[in-house]
């Protein structure tokens, strides 16, 4: 059934979202995390690539015309900048026309940009593709993590969540290794190995694609939106799935929800949900999106202009010091995600952001005082990046959960656009300036600047986190379209479905 063809303006009582938070973990649910998951390896390898061979492609014979500032600095912000607005633009339309039909166009936006991005010959070519490169990537935040919250189990949103956007730093593993290979002119010409990394993205891009395709529209969209049979018919393949997989009948789910379908919500609706109902909830996504993107999108993009600028670091060696903080990064998610789960979210996300931002301070305290090799900076950061990459992903984990379903796409990317334009275009621009002075003093505020904005996002958090912890999405923040109490003038349907384990809905 398509979109147009959905009965909306029915009352529907479902216990669909309880029957998919109910699943155990199964191999199915494995498909989703590779299908929709293995994108922000992607986005690593793009951002680390580019931070590595910024000082290669402003040698002669690179082919452009440009200058290491010019790629760290705007060429990073309007990758940024590209991505503010792409989730801005397609955040809109994956809540109104479904996930997965958004979480497919923006990925061909993202891997033809990229190809067209190894082909420029010029620098405003290489510049106006990496605006739309990061104009895809932007969309992909928005579509990809509420479409995997809204199909992971209650049980296990937060670890899977973290460990997901986390794997950014996967990318950003293989992005340093493949620079190595790449800035190597033994083995390509100077303006030959850096097209081929870009062209690599794009062929990555292209596998996941293929794979993508059988990730089943969010059967929460589906449900609220009138579709209901087909909502049905996927809740119930999955549940006959991980039944066949566990060779046991599945539990009975515990709870049901009355909603009013309907297609879409206004912006009105949008905006007060926001900045009225939960505008506290608001204030800690703003702040935590600004302290991590700020972090990130100041210091990565130029880190290996301070290894080779400050350590005499030759540029082709900087990928391997690039590698080493970007398994620290990785290992942050990996080995933090389960207490989010457990512990909880509160002290989880305010502690990532506070122990990243003292250990920054350290950091720059050590950078001024001279009391650092490129070895030894490599290990802080290590040490710093651990800690907020857990903090860093639970940004992206918060806003997709604690805000209505119908506001879910345009939530994230609302909150990743504004910090991420007030920490992703700014920082940049600012740290490549501060860098490019060979000062070191202007470094280490940089270094503070990032270090205090972490840590006043962890205090936020302490205050403002919401425990949603192992509990439904609709629990944490009712759907703008559930109604108050099932009406009595219902009628028996078929959204609840008559598998074991699960009890008929009314419509």
């Amino acid at each position: 059934m398509s979109t147009a063809e959905a009965d909306t303006g029915r009352t529907v009582t479902t216990n669909i979202p309880a029957r998919l938070d109910r699943l155990p973990w199964s191999r199915w649910h494995w498909t989703i995390v590779i299908g929709l998951g293995t994108v922000w390896i992607l986005d690593g390898l793009e951002v680390t690539v580019v931070g590595n061979i910024a000082s290669r492609l402003s040698e002669p014979g690179s082919g452009l015309p440009i200058t290491s500032g010019q790629i760290t600095g705007l060429a990073a912000a309007l990758y940024v900048a590209g991505a503010c607005v792409g989730a801005l633009f397609w955040g809109r339309l994956t809540d109104r026309f479904g996930r997965k039909k958004l979480f497919m166009i923006t990925l061909v936006v993202y891997l033809a940009a990229t190809a067209l991005t190894a082909v420029s010959f010029s620098t405003w070519w290489f510049f106006a593709f990496r605006f739309l490169t990061g104009f895809g990537i932007g969309g992909e935040y928005a579509a990809i993590n509420s479409a995997i919250d809204e199909l992971i189990p209650a049980a296990y949103r937060g670890r899977v969540d973290l460990i997901i956007n986390g794997s950014f730093w996967l990318g950003a593993v293989g992005g340093s290794l493949l620079s190595i290979v790449a800035l190597n002119t033994d083995i390509f010409a100077k303006d030959v190995g850096w097209r081929l990394t870009f062209a690599l993205g794009a062929v990555l891009a292209l596998v996941i694609l293929l794979v993508r395709r059988h990730v089943p529209e969010s059967p929460r969209w589906l449900l609220i939106h009138g579709r209901d049979r087909e909502a049905e018919e996927i809740v119930t393949s999955i549940e006959e799935r991980v039944e066949a997989e566990k060779g046991e009948p599945l539990d009975r789910p515990q709870s049901e929800i009355t909603i009013n379908q309907r297609h879409s919500v206004t912006f009105r609706e949008i905006a007060r949900t926001l900045f009225t109902d939960y505008r506290k909830r608001s204030v800690l996504g703003f702040s935590l999106f600004i302290g991590q993107a700020f972090l990130y999108n100041a210091i990565t993009f130029g880190f290996g202009a301070i290894l080779t600028k400050f350590f005499d670091v030759p540029t082709g060696d900087t990928g391997y010091y690039f590698a080493v903080i970007a398994i620290g990064n990785f290992c942050g998610p990996l080995l933090l995600g389960k207490l989010f789960d457990t512990v909880g979210r509160r002290v989880m996300i305010s502690g990532t952001y506070l122990l990243s931002g003292i250990l920054l301070f350290g950091t720059a305290w050590l950078f001024d005082q001279g009391s650092l090799s490129a070895g030894t900076l490599t290990a802080c950061w290590c040490a710093v990046l651990f800690f907020a990459s857990a903090g860093a992903s639970s940004a992206y984990l918060t806003v997709s959960e604690i805000f209505p379903m119908e506001t879910r796409a345009m939530s994230i990317a609302f909150f990743y656009a504004l910090g991420t334009a007030a920490g992703g275009i700014s920082g940049p621009l600012l740290f490549a300036d501060l860098t490019n002075t060979g000062k070191v003093a202007d470094t280490v505020l940089a270094f503070q600047i990032g270090a205090g904005l972490m840590v006043a996002a962890g205090l936020v958090a302490a205050f403002l986190a919401v425990r949603a912890e192992r509990r439904s999405l609709e629990d944490i923040a009712k759907p703008l379209t559930a109604a108050a109490s099932s009406a009595a003038s219902s009628v028996r349907g078929k959204t609840g479905g008559s598998k074991p384990g699960s009890s008929p809905a009314t419509a």
